[in-house]
């Protein structure tokens, strides 16, 4: 290196447990891709420049007389290195060791859960966590970091080493200038990148867009060596302008696609992206993205998420939260607001009226996007469901501004396709309502097969009704402020009365009748026999092989909901089942000659079999047991 190294106090330290896991499997399953280095490295010394960029609006004793932001990569042949420096913020010896010692993201465990061995799904795993600095060690046995924060004395820099087998080494040195430089060690068989063509050629297939100049010196023929010979002069090797400020024309998908993998940090190519400049009350541009897969942390609600915010091509924060809402919080990208002041804080953007104005824009873009992609590109549509459709879902009750658009992104399953893909529209169930048919049917249970198998779409099945299969947890929530798409409500085919007499033909409401009436005495005494364990007993029209099922009274909350409420720790309201019988089950037939005792067992088993067929716990099992075998024995 070239400042000078003279250590005052050193010390090895051991590298955090999933850092050492994380490096193992990088090193087996990015491999086959390990150019990447040379785009995370760089990515990093970029976001450690915007970041000295940020804390100078305030303290600009910072640049330390050099505003010139730069990133540098060199290599030397002969010690078969490359050498990845920036002027950037830098880093103090504590930074260091949290930074490059250490994974401090939530939900970390987590995440080494889901590794498996399986190389391919490791490194899509390994790119949604980020790959960051640890890529060095794809291609280098031993990396060196001399870094200096920008506003501490020359003398409290620090020399970070590792051959990342477990442990690290930090000492502290004198370095005259801030920022970073790393130093990595190839590894015999890498000595393809000891070569500014190759080296040129990487940075401008995946650092094109960096918006600062990537510097490497030129390099002329010598005809005596028969080689080119690196001279002293710097060049930028990259377009060094802010992607998003380009014209759209100007830039391709290939360039979009490594744009995204920078700011998002992912190993996989976008879904799809939206790049347009805002004009009118409010001035910005956007560059939005909708990632392919879910990140491991999308339920952590104490992660920060949000799209990066520039104002005036100058970084201002990585995650701005306030810039869409939290329903849309797996999108990525970039805002530059004309608007905004420099100094803008988290506080202000909330209190804002141009975030206010940012924020319905990025939204109603984002939607388009996803709008365009589900009429135009299903398939992508069908990845981009299965990965966010349950935070999409949370929008129905976030934004009632836009609460009709969403409902015609949302996907189910349903009896139509018998199948648990969610592939179905609101829009594709109305087209195949029946004739006479009022409402949108649909069920809420634990799991596609619980739903599937509900004696409550008997009829349904036996009339053809289409009928939804809800199973997502944020589902109960969402139909909370879902009522009705297209005029249509939606109704829960275990909730209220059921009324199809649109759907029935005469003869069928006459023998509907005749059996009410004749089952009077018969529900009379099953509502004694189960008096203070339901609320009714009532003949039902929504059963054909099943004997009985409970349901819940319109406004009331169903049992699936009862049970997510509770199993979050939440009071959930005591409701009291209505018991539906199916008079004409052979099971009921037994009933009308059984003795007081008889009947009395067949009601309490009847009533924990639709309990049960709901998903119920009950809340005396072995009585139930007890019950059954006593009357598989009469």
């Amino acid at each position: 290196m070239s400042q000078s190294e003279t250590p005052v106090t050193s010390e090895t330290l051991g590298f955090q447990a999933e850092v050492k896991q994380l490096l193992h499997l990088m090193i087996h399953s990015l491999y086959s891709n390990r150019e990447i280095f040379l785009r995370e490295l760089v990515s990093n010394a970029s976001d450690a420049c915007d970041k000295l960029r940020f804390e100078a609006i305030d303290n600009p004793d910072l640049y330390e007389g050099d505003t010139e932001l730069r990133i540098r990569v060199d290599f030397d042949k002969a010690q078969g290195t490359i050498t990845i420096s920036d002027n950037g913020i830098g880093m103090s010896r504590d930074e260091a060791i949290a930074n490059l010692g250490t994974i401090a993201r939530s939900g970390t465990r987590e995440f080494f859960s889901q590794l498996t061995g399986d190389r391919q799904k490791d490194a899509q795993l390994i790119g949604q966590f980020g790959v960051g600095f640890y890529s060095s060690f794809i291609v280098a046995d031993k990396v060196s970091v001399l870094s200096r924060r920008a506003g501490l004395p020359e003398t409290q820099a620090v020399l970070w080493e590792s051959d990342g087998q477990g442990e690290f080494r930090v000492a502290q040195v004198e370095k005259a200038d801030r920022g970073t430089a790393i130093v990595l060690h190839l590894r015999d068989a890498e000595d393809e990148f000891l070569n500014g063509w190759k080296l040129r050629e990487v940075l401008r297939r995946y650092s094109d867009h960096i918006s600062l100049p990537i510097q490497m010196l030129k390099e002329e023929w010598d005809a005596e060596k028969s080689e080119q010979v690196k001279t002293q002069e710097w060049e930028t090797v990259n377009q060094a302008s802010a992607l998003w400020a380009r014209q759209k024309s100007d830039v391709t998908d290939e360039q979009y696609k490594e744009f995204y993998k920078h700011i998002a940090h992912d190993f996989e190519d976008p879904l799809a992206w939206t790049h347009n400049r805002v004009e009118g009350r409010s001035e910005y541009t956007q560059l939005l993205y909708i990632p392919r897969r879910a990140p491991f942390d999308l339920w952590d609600r104490e992660g920060r998420r949000g799209v990066k915010l520039y104002v005036k091509r100058v970084f201002i924060m990585d995650d701005a939260e306030q810039l869409l809402p939290s329903y849309l919080r797996f999108v990525k990208g970039v805002i530059d607001s004309a608007d905004l002041p420099l100094n803008v804080s988290r506080e202000i953007l909330q209190e804002s009226r141009d975030v206010k104005a940012i924020r319905d824009g990025c939204t109603k873009r984002v939607l388009s996007m996803l709008d365009d992609m589900a009429e135009n590109r299903p398939d992508d549509y069908a990845t981009f469901w299965e990965q966010f459709g349950q935070v999409l879902k949370e929008g129905v009750g976030e934004d009632f501004a836009n609460r009709e658009r969403i409902a015609k992104l949302l996907r189910f399953a349903s009896t139509h396709n018998d199948s648990s893909v969610q592939n179905v529209s609101l829009a594709d169930y109305v087209g195949r309502m029946k004739e006479g048919q009022e409402k949108i049917y649909y069920v809420t249970a634990e799991s596609y097969a619980a739903a599937a198998n509900s004696p409550h779409l008997e009829v349904f099945r036996k009339k053809g009704i289409e009928v939804l299969l809800l199973t997502d947890r944020v589902d109960e929530w969402m139909l909370s402020y879902l009522r009705d798409f297209e005029d249509k409500p939606l109704a829960s085919v275990a909730k209220g009365g059921l009324d199809l007499d649109a759907l029935a033909d005469e003869e069928e409401k006459k023998h509907r009748a005749e059996v009410a009436e004749s089952s009077k005495p018969l529900v009379e005494r099953m509502q004694k026999a189960l008096e203070g364990k339901v609320k009714e007993v009532r003949v039902t029209t929504r059963l054909v092989d099943s004997p009985a099922c409970v349901v819940v009274d319109e406004h009331e909350l169903s049992p699936h909901l009862q049970r997510l409420l509770r199993s979050a720790g939440q009071e959930a309201p005591e409701v009291k089942p209505i018991l539906e019988i199916n008079p004409e089950h052979a099971l009921l037939a037994r009933l009308n000659d059984a003795d007081d005792d008889t009947f009395a067992d067949w009601s309490l088993l009847l009533l924990d079999q639709a309990m049960l067929a709901e998903g119920a716990a009950l809340n005396d099992p072995a009585a139930f047991v007890k019950r059954m075998n006593r009357l598989l024995l009469a």
